[in-house]
């Protein structure tokens, strides 16, 4: 790790501490998965509202499993992409039934097995459930690693291979929570606080804006 990197996460540390802290709302590693599946193109906020509901009439694996796909549409249509997510929630929970025995596998390769789950998902599910150091990379974490010159590449499994080689473990996890609340509170997409930022320093975006 080079001197630059440990600074960024000492100032990070120090700003948002050092706890796990995951937004959105379960009781459950399955209920995690299916909201985790909800929250693509969709506030945390939103999904929390959503599965509040949800999770009542859908209290068991099987219940989603066997829901009706259009009606499971209408519960979470407010999500967005709705088609796409109900199939894919009924897919993956009838194989979490059928082959993982109701269980939420830990292995990276089975997780990315089930339908609609993708990298991101898994590495949700290994860091929050299984503790197993994950990086996860969402729109947060591309854009502001980049900014702060910790990769160069677009492609979000490129990123995350860079960011496993020049974080260490034990902020793997910790670095998507900490830039999830730097990108919603300062530096956010459309209209950066950079007056308010403790990264400038840091920050190839205010270097080139000249400010």
């Amino acid at each position: 790790m080079t001197k630059r990197t440990k600074e960024i996460l000492e100032l990070l540390d120090r700003r948002y501490g050092t706890e796990y802290v995951c937004y959105l709302n379960y009781e459950t590693p399955w209920q995690l998965l299916i909201a985790t599946m909800l929250s693509a193109q969709c506030t945390d906020a939103r999904v929390n509202t959503v599965t509040k509901t949800l999770f009542q009439k859908y209290d068991t694996l099987e219940k989603f499993a066997s829901a009706k796909l259009q009606e499971l549409e209408q519960d979470i249509k407010s999500t967005g992409f709705y088609h796409n997510k109900a199939k894919n929630i009924i897919a993956c929970t009838g194989r979490l039934v059928e082959v993982y025995g109701g269980e939420v596998p830990k292995d990276l390769e089975a997780l990315t097995s089930l339908a609609g789950v993708g990298r991101k998902t898994a590495n949700v599910i290994r860091g929050n459930i299984f503790h197993e150091p994950s990086v996860v990379v969402d729109t947060h974490v591309k854009r502001i690693s980049r900014k702060l010159g910790l990769t160069k590449e677009e492609d979000p499994v490129k990123i995350e291979y860079d960011l496993m080689k020049k974080l260490p473990k034990d902020h793997w996890i910790l670095w998507n929570i900490h830039i999830i609340t730097f990108g919603r509170t300062i530096c956010t997409a459309r209209s950066p606080k950079c007056q308010e930022c403790f990264l400038t320093r840091y920050c190839k975006g205010y270097k080139k804006d000249g400010k």
